[in-house]
């Protein structure tokens, strides 16, 4: 029963761990189009690379009850050297040098440090366990690497960065690995993807936050235009005025009296009746032509 157990987790555990592997494809397709890694973060697939390195040479070591855990290392060493490449090849040069630096240091460097020390400085009784907790260790790295992409989204508001797919079958994997290792009685294998599924639950959570943020801050600066705009075609004239130039040509604004039509109509009127007092405007008594 414990075999039989091992193995369906075991199985399970590969076919969502390939989905894992294979669930940057989408992005990586968008790095291909748009011929720029611009945005995305080398850190989570070198971190996987070396992640799976340790954990195939761990497989390796141990060889009961690791066939499993070998064939998908294995699968993972190549597709990672495969993002870590195309990654390098579209990263902007800003950000190109320091994803060499960080892939020699991590993966050439680093790696080949742990295996001549396993291989020629602990006892061979030991070897097994202390790579084990070595890779514990990496493996914990590898779930808090999307830390940076969780940092990201929050700043951004923006999930484009984090696909939901990649974070849902991350958690599904750390739940099914943690059977895998309870029923071969393996802790190294067990305990980090305690931490995996914490870290995969917390990026789904930020997914369903974010998810529409974006959509509801365009809405928002789209209505306060529409507000700026209506109170541009409302705003009161307060003055009206005439410009009148003075004696220097400098025009003046005298602001227009409300009576002022009124008094000139009466100034006309006095005017009128004092030409029909006088002689000379005189109308004559008879209208009709001579």
């Amino acid at each position: 029963m414990q075999h039989t157990g091992a193995f369906v987790f075991g199985i399970l555990g590969n076919v969502i761990s390939f989905m894992v592997f294979l669930a940057p494809v989408p992005t990586f397709w968008q790095i291909h189009k748009k011929k720029t890694s611009e945005g995305y973060k080398s850190l989570p697939y070198l971190t996987a690379l070396f992640s799976s390195m340790l954990w195939l040479y761990y497989a390796l070591l141990k060889k009961q009850d690791a066939l499993l855990l070998m064939t998908i290392n294995a699968f993972g060493c190549v597709i990672e050297t495969i993002y870590t490449a195309l990654f390098i090849a579209y990263a902007p040069k800003k950000t190109r040098v320091p994803t060499i630096m960080l892939f020699l240091g991590l993966n050439v460097v680093l790696f080949s440090t742990v295996l001549l020390v396993i291989q020629f400085v602990v006892k061979e009784d030991y070897k097994v366990n202390v790579l084990g907790w070595i890779c514990v260790g990496f493996a914990v790295s590898v779930f808090a690497a999307p830390l940076s992409v969780m940092a990201t989204v929050i700043k951004t508001r923006s999930v484009e960065f984090m696909p939901f797919s990649l974070s849902f079958f991350l958690t599904l994997s750390a739940v099914v690995w943690f059977g895998y290792g309870v029923f071969i009685h393996d802790l190294r294998v067990a305990c980090p993807n305690v931490l995996g599924f914490v870290f995969g639950l917390a990026q789904m959570t930020l997914y369903a936050v974010y998810r529409n943020a974006h959509i509801a801050d365009e809405k928002r600066e789209k209505e306060k235009q529409f507000e700026l705009e209506q109170q541009k075609d409302k705003l009161p004239v307060k003055m009206k005025s005439i410009h009148r130039r003075s004696g220097l040509g400098t025009p003046e604004v005298h602001p227009v009296d409300g009576h002022s039509n009124d008094d000139d109509d009466s100034d006309d009127e006095i005017r009128g009746k004092g030409n029909n007092n006088g002689g000379g405007g005189r109308k004559d008594q008879d209208d009709s032509p001579v």
